[in-house]
């Protein structure tokens, strides 16, 4: 290894990290990537996909275990732990795969295998030694989870999610320490899978949900189909003849013990600047030690310093760490003629059942004298019913006299789905009545977004009252 001038130098080769080289590299090909770590980023390799993975035989359980809601009858039902995870693990090295194969195509002088430090304003060291000063540095370390205190001295009786997706079988009980996407998305996922699973949070929170309607009907729901204690008190923790004994009681339940193979920690996660030596790159940072940086043009102050990905904890989902990538990279060659890049409508997705979506403008972040809200319930949409699937509910909020579409949140059916057609909708910064236009077909679930856009449409003072039971709209819709 040797030192080196470079244009551009960027530390993480993970989604962000990748994003950024190929913006860059189009404009220069003095450049580096520096990664210590395992390559294949998080998102292939212990975040999205293998999760996606679990909770896809969850459901396949699911729908067999519940089968007689449609009267038929599935007996002798056995879920092969073993099998299960051989898939998980399998599709898993696939998605790698992928990933490591688009790093092999990138030029081996510009990889650098080693973790990379700051001791100066525009100057690296990799694992002490070589040297590289770059015009421009490009931050894409991303994060790692948090371990709580109490958990901290339990030994590899604490898991994480990195953890989790490294099982041959699956285990009896765990313990999950969290109520947010990780600790919701994995605890639903393996009780279904036929593991004991007791889910903790802190707060009394339950899912990221902030619309106080969307948020309660999420702390109602969960807490009646999981062993969930939204704000639960640990009075101690101990390792019990090689597993753990966990001692808690909730906000308004008696003291409980219960005794777990592994406590899965999803309670956040932190970024990882710890080894970078932060202090020396001449930049703001902020109470947590993390560099001050404008999520537009991923620049920190004036620096030749750019933050993209998780690190930055803005926006921490892979399609806005690749954007980030892609702004930062440009940015990082262009510098000092710094511009802003563009960032799409806010789209965040939670995959347990009901599916959770939050998209646009959050209604806390709205000024109350100039929004509306239309809701709907699924509990009694007609598709929704069909398919067993009528738990829910959406909120869309829309803004006076102009009669703009601003966000939504939703738990429901086909989130997923529902969720990217009103970002749509946002980022081409619709109208209620111009979305009211489009076409809906009956039946679908997509009807009861008709329903609540036609109710937010009237309270904006822009449509009539919905008929109720309307004929155009069919039963249920």
């Amino acid at each position: 290894m040797k030192d080196r001038n470079v244009d551009v130098a960027i530390i993480g080769a993970g989604t962000a990290g990748l994003g950024a080289y190929r913006a860059a590299v189009k404009q220069t090909e003095n450049i580096v990537m520096i990664d210590g770590g395992p390559l294949g980023t998080t998102c292939a390799r212990v975040g999205c996909m293998p999760s996606k993975l679990l909770i896809a035989a969850a459901e396949a359980a699911h729908v067999v275990n519940n089968a007689d809601t449609f009267g038929i009858t599935a007996s002798d039902i056995q879920i092969d732990g073993k099998a299960v995870m051989k898939r998980v693990k399998a599709e898993r090295d696939r998605f790698v795969g992928f990933v490591l194969e688009s790093i092999e195509q990138i030029n081996s002088d510009h990889l650098i295998r080693g973790y990379a430090r700051f001791i100066g304003p525009q100057t690296l060291q990799v694992d002490g030694e070589a040297v590289i000063k770059a015009k421009s540095i490009v931050i894409a370390t991303g994060s790692s989870p948090i371990i709580p205190p109490f958990l901290a001295e339990m030994g590899d009786k604490v898991i994480l999610n990195d953890d989790l997706f490294e099982w041959d079988d699956l285990p009896e009980a765990v313990a999950v320490f969290g109520t947010g996407i990780i600790g919701l998305e994995l605890g639903q996922a393996l009780g279904r899978l036929g593991v004991r699973v007791s889910i903790f949070g802190r707060s009394g929170r339950v899912s990221p949900l902030g619309d106080p309607v969307c948020a309660e009907y999420a702390r109602r729901h969960f807490s009646g189909v999981l062993d969930l204690t939204p704000a639960a008190t640990i009075v101690d923790v101990k390792e019990v003849e090689n597993r753990l004994q966990i001692q808690f009681f909730g906000e308004n339940s008696a003291e409980r013990v219960e005794i777990y193979d592994y406590a899965l920690s999803a309670v956040g996660r932190q970024p990882n600047v710890k080894s970078l030596a932060i202090e020396n790159a001449g930049v703001e940072l902020d109470a947590r030690s993390i560099p001050v940086y404008d999520p537009c043009t991923t620049q920190c102050g004036d620096k030749p310093v750019f933050i993209a990905g998780d690190v930055g904890n803005f926006r921490p989902l892979l399609h806005e760490a690749a954007d980030e990538g892609r702004i930062a990279g440009k940015a990082a060659v262009d510098y000092p003629e710094v511009m802003a890049g563009n960032r799409r409508t806010p789209l965040a997705i939670i995959f347990t059942d009901p599916q959770i979506a939050i998209l646009g403008d959050r209604l806390v972040d709205l000024p109350e004298q100039t929004v509306e809200i239309g809701e709907v319930s699924f509990e009694d949409q007609g598709r929704s019913r069909v398919l067993q699937k009528n738990k829910g509910v959406l909120r869309v909020y829309g803004e006076h006299g102009s009669g703009r579409f601003l966000g939504a949140e939703m738990i429901g059916p086909s989130a997923e789905h529902i969720g990217h057609l009103l970002a749509w909708a946002r980022q081409n910064d619709m109208t209620v009545g111009q979305m009211l236009e489009m076409p809906f077909y009956h039946p679908v679930i997509e009807e009861g977004v008709r329903t609540a856009l036609r109710v937010l449409n009237s309270k904006l003072k822009l449509g009539p009252l919905p008929v109720q039971r309307c004929l155009d709209c069919g039963p249920g819709a």
